[in-house]
């Protein structure tokens, strides 16, 4: 299994390189009403906030979980007012109904759910919201690009410990493992698709961000960059998954 903590130890390229998620998804979540202005937010695994800054833009008020002591200095320093506590999310503590919506931005997947589910269940709202997308650095959907023909043959090549949970492309397999425990059920599913400009710096940047590719992975990506000319257009996918707390019956 590939370390948690390999986002610690890339905190730097990490707060660099990440891209934000894409304006539609922000969108969605407006029109679903998850966006209102003094909302009382948590993002889970937050990293260098990419999720955390629109929020606090949208006007929430946002508590910040990550478990990285140099990710959650990038994070304060970017957006000095979120509230951000050095955790894990599995070991947060907060009392029940503390939080309208709580979040989790490419980073569920290493979260225990089954610690993890009931304390969200406990710190919603009964009208609150479970939130969940990931970033899928790559779109089996767009054409192949001779960039990302070399990238499957880097990836063929090797042989990298497994990312924890669901892959990242399979929405119906996280949509299983969130809702499994018959605390939650989904509201409203979507995917989006995207595309980012990336010279061979940026790509380099970026992979060594990736927790199962190696240093040597990583240069061979930044040379494939350079054989096409030294910039590629990338294309990715997002999904968003909203759930709500089901409710439980009353007892006699």
């Amino acid at each position: 299994m590939v370390d948690p903590m390999h986002f610690e130890a890339s905190a730097d390229d990490y707060a660099a390189a990440r891209p934000s998620y894409p304006a539609a998804l922000w969108q969605r979540m407006r029109t679903l009403g998850l966006l209102s202005r003094g909302a009382r937010a948590l993002d889970l695994g937050a990293g260098s906030g990419q999720a955390t800054g629109p929020l606090l833009h949208a006007g929430l008020r946002v508590t910040a979980i990550e478990p990285g002591p140099r990710l959650a200095a990038h994070l304060r320093a970017a957006h000095p007012v979120a509230d951000v506590r050095i955790c894990r999310a599995e070991d947060m503590q907060f009392s029940a109904s503390s939080f309208d919506l709580v979040v989790a931005a490419t980073s569920i997947h290493w979260m225990d759910l089954d610690v993890l589910l009931p304390k969200i269940y406990t710190i919603l709202t009964s009208r609150g919201r479970l939130a969940v997308w990931r970033n899928v650095f790559g779109d089996a959907d767009a054409p192949t690009t001779h960039f990302r023909a070399r990238i499957a043959e880097i990836v063929a090549a090797r042989q990298a410990p497994p990312r924890p949970g669901p892959p990242a492309e399979d929405l119906d397999a996280t949509i299983v493992a969130l809702t499994t425990s018959g605390l939650f059920e989904v509201t409203d599913a979507s995917t989006y698709r995207w595309t980012l400009e990336l010279d061979a710096a940026a790509i380099g940047r970026l992979f060594r961000t990736f927790s199962d590719w190696s240093a040597g992975e990583v240069e061979q990506a930044v040379e494939a960059v350079r054989a096409v000319g030294g910039t590629v257009t990338e294309h990715y996918s997002s999904w968003l998954v909203v759930l709500a707390p089901i409710e439980r019956p009353s007892t006699p």
